[in-house]
């Protein structure tokens, strides 16, 4: 009898040590679309091994290299989301596949991903759903060659507005991550 209480309070012990299971990091699969196909093992296409931008003109990158178009694919600097959704729609696919682009081909290019939300929600909260924003951004460009020391994540949650007001024609406007090229 002693045997098995010592046997019962050993295995008791040792479920005690191990603990629960830890949970692990579930990183989303891409939206459908984000992910560029036939890229080179270097990132880049062949666009931009001749020097010309992705709309095709060679005078389009901006005086500082960091993507100052006014047309053509890399004008569009903002992806916007759902409410409380950080996954990226499908209509933004191919903006972050331009800017992902424009970065693999040009390797000393940084971009700061600002996550926003709009004000409905707690502080805590609305930092963290920005983040998660600009993450999911983040993610998307990695997959598609993208170099992590060319990215940057910020959230300010709901403290920079692109639109003031209390209808979902501003929440719309301020759920979003904008993409700015750095220095």
């Amino acid at each position: 009898m002693k045997r098995i209480i010592s046997i019962a309070l050993l295995l008791a012990g040792a479920a005690l040590l191990s603990g629960c299971p830890k949970k692990h990091n579930v990183i989303e699969p891409p939206v459908a679309g984000t992910q560029v196909s036939g890229s080179s093992s270097n990132g880049a296409d062949s666009a931009s091994t001749s020097g010309r931008g992705l709309n095709g003109d060679a005078s389009a990158q901006g005086a500082n290299g960091a993507g100052d178009y006014t047309t053509g694919p890399l004008a569009k600097k903002v992806i916007y989301f759902d409410f409380d959704k950080s996954e990226i729609k499908p209509e933004f696919a191919d903006l972050v596949t331009a800017h992902a682009r424009n970065l693999t081909a040009h390797p000393n290019l940084k971009i700061k991903l600002e996550g926003n939300t709009d004000q409905r929600g707690t502080r805590e909260y609305n930092i963290g759903l920005g983040e998660r924003r600009a993450q999911a951004v983040r993610r998307a460009m990695m997959l598609q060659g993208v170099a992590e020391s060319q990215l940057t994540t910020v959230s300010f949650g709901a403290e920079r507005p692109a639109a003031e007001g209390d209808d979902e024609a501003a929440w719309s406007q301020n759920r979003r991550v904008e993409l700015v090229y750095t220095p």
